[in-house]
């Protein structure tokens, strides 16, 4: 069956693409992977490793799209076609097009549901679109979701028809000129400020279910008392069916436990094998709802056993420990950018290459910042073993902000739209991230950008989370509060400020630069902290910089965060070019440096 609705998904969609040539717009810098694109299976991969359905139908691929002035009605014929899942201002969408606050993005397309699927009811689910969003299946209104960087759903069953459905999705996204979470989007890219993103940008795809079924797993790992805690919600909130949970090591089942949906299943697992960046060990688990002893449905998951927390070394340092032991974290800056996709990798394999590529560099740590990725990165990270520091992206950037005092310091006010949105988006980022067990940290703020009431946004992050690490504000406006207190110094490391309560960390440092010709987003105005010629001086500046960072470890820093992973538009600051093709410094002697760095806990 899995087989037949794969090949129902591709003649759909080579049915779409029959009438269409789809190419990439615009001559500007691209990655390979864009070379590869093929319209008709437009990241054909399950979108959502930690519930996961054998049967779906990926809704990648072409469609029709409009832009109209805000506050119009569906047109009746459309622009053109747009390469789903990608923004419309990126290369890959085919399109290119500015979208501006007084417009919306209209997109349309049809499907016909598998023969197999009669009788079930049909989820329609989105990864993620950026800001507001209105669907409307079969020309009526089934749902809206407000919030650019998590996944939505709608059971669509009621609202389907015989034949041919037809599917309509209406955005709007003010950008910079509106209170939303926006990161480094902005209408006038510029410096640090990039292309901004508007519509679809992870997959849309569609799953038969039971009329009760699996909407969420959250599995969080307690190793001290060698157990997993697995919370499994339904979509039938008083139903009295049973929820079975097996966790599996390599097929043999190491645990098990029953319950009703919404409670929180203690699950013993004995002989630990736990999870660290050198020794990424994943449990699978299987969830089945169950009436009457009949499976009704059933996802796949996974787990790790891992425990993040914080201890005073033997000096009365306090640190950052990785199951009970001392660990140093040190990692890159990670913007999540692409040349060609901008906000959407070209594949599902470019997401993995920065991951694996930021650990043969030596690095243990990413810290995804201002922006929040696809399920399968972090599925991608959990696998390969890597730490991340999860930010929240930033926004009110764009607001007038009449000062005020608050707590000693100077806050900024914002109105109390922007705050309900912002606690609304926070608590899905975290929802989304909460089973992976590569997410060790939390960033609420960054920088002070559109920072305010830290310590009770601090509160709140731990109390959604408590098995995970609070970083209030990254190189922000420092408060007592969080497990950790975060500088930024550009360029080279330093220590200038100390808090004995809490884990001290060098959130960004670096920003060597290099102008590399042949892989750059525009040929002038391009910068860097400091500028070097050739991969010799960056990489020795580079070595420079990790051997001061390493005596500073013992001294208190806990974790540091390299800028940058990638360059990124006019930013050049990269360890690798922004189409990923060139490496900007020698692999060996950055590695060697790096992992000097780590093991400076050890001695």
């Amino acid at each position: 069956m899995k087989k037949q609705l794969l090949s129902i998904s591709c003649m759909l969609a080579l049915a779409v693409c029959a009438h269409a040539q789809w190419k990439p717009a615009g001559d500007r810098l691209k990655t390979r992977w864009a070379e590869e694109i093929n319209p008709a299976e437009v990241l054909p991969e399950y979108p959502r490793p930690l519930l996961e359905r054998p049967l779906w139908l990926n809704l990648n691929g072409e469609w029709e799209y409009a832009l109209l002035d805000r506050g119009q009605a569906e047109p009746e014929s459309f622009d053109g076609r747009i390469l789903v899942p990608f923004a419309i201002e990126s290369s890959l969408s085919g399109v290119q097009k500015t979208v501006t606050e007084k417009q919306e993005l209209w997109y349309k397309r049809t499907f016909t549901l598998p023969p197999a699927w009669k009788g079930k009811h049909v989820k329609l689910n989105f990864g993620a679109v950026d800001w507001r969003a209105d669907v409307f299946v079969n020309d009526v209104l089934i749902g809206s979701h407000q919030g650019g960087y998590t996944p939505f759903s709608f059971d669509i069953t009621p609202w389907l028809t015989s034949g041919k459905q037809k599917l309509v999705v209406r955005v709007w996204d003010p950008t910079n000129r509106g209170y939303q979470p926006i990161g480094k989007q902005t209408l006038k890219p510029e410096g640090i400020w990039y292309t901004a993103v508007t519509g679809i940008w992870q997959t849309v795809w569609l799953e038969p279910v039971s009329p009760n079924h699996v909407t969420a797993v959250k599995s969080i790992p307690d190793i001290d008392n060698k157990l997993v805690a697995v919370t499994v919600e339904t979509s039938e909130l008083q139903s009295k069916d049973i929820i079975e949970v097996q966790v599996l090591d390599n097929g043999v089942r190491v645990g098990s436990a029953k319950g009703i949906a919404g409670q929180t299943m203690r699950i013993p697992v004995g002989d630990l094998k736990l999870w660290t960046p050198e020794s990424p060990t994943l449990y699978a688990v299987t969830i089945s709802v169950l009436r009457a002893g009949n499976v009704v449905d059933k996802v796949s998951s996974y787990t790790a056993m891992r425990k993040i927390s914080t201890a005073r070394d033997a000096d009365g340092i306090m640190r950052m420990q990785l199951n009970n032991k001392d660990y140093f974290h040190y990692g890159t800056l990670d913007q999540g950018w692409w040349p060609d996709g901008l906000y959407t990798a070209p594949a599902d394999e470019a997401l993995v290459y920065d991951i694996i590529k930021t650990k043969d560099l030596g690095f243990n740590m990413i810290r995804k910042h201002v922006k929040v990725e696809p399920a399968r990165w972090y599925y991608h990270c959990d696998r390969e073993g890597i730490l991340v520091w999860q930010d929240m992206p930033s926004g009110d950037l764009g607001n007038q902000w009449a000062p005020q005092t608050y707590g000693g310091g100077t806050d900024k006010a914002r109105t109390q739209e922007s705050i309900d949105n912002y606690y609304q988006e926070w608590k899905e980022i975290m929802a989304l991230c909460i089973s992976n067990p590569s997410v060790v940290v939390w960033v609420p703020f960054n920088e002070g950008w559109g920072q305010f009431d830290t310590e009770k946004v601090a509160a709140c992050t731990k109390a959604c989370d408590p098995s995970r690490l609070v970083n209030p504000a990254s190189g922000g406006n420092h408060r007592p509060c969080g497990d950790i207190i975060d500088l930024h110094n550009y360029p080279n490391p330093k220590m200038y400020l100390s808090d004995p309560q809490r884990v001290n960390v060098l959130g960004e440092y670096g920003g060597i630069g290099w102008p590399m010709e042949g892989h750059l987003w525009r040929d002038r105005q391009n910068w860097g902290y400091v500028q070097f010629k050739n991969k010799d001086e960056v990489t020795a500046e580079y070595v420079k910089y990790a051997g001061e960072l390493q005596k500073l470890v013992k001294r208190g820093f806990s974790a540091a965060v390299y800028t940058q992973t990638t360059d990124v538009e006019g930013e050049v600051n990269g360890l690798m070019t922004y189409d990923r093709k060139e490496l900007k410094v020698n692999e060996t002697a950055v590695r060697a440096a790096n992992q000097a760095v780590i093991r400076e806990l050890d001695k």
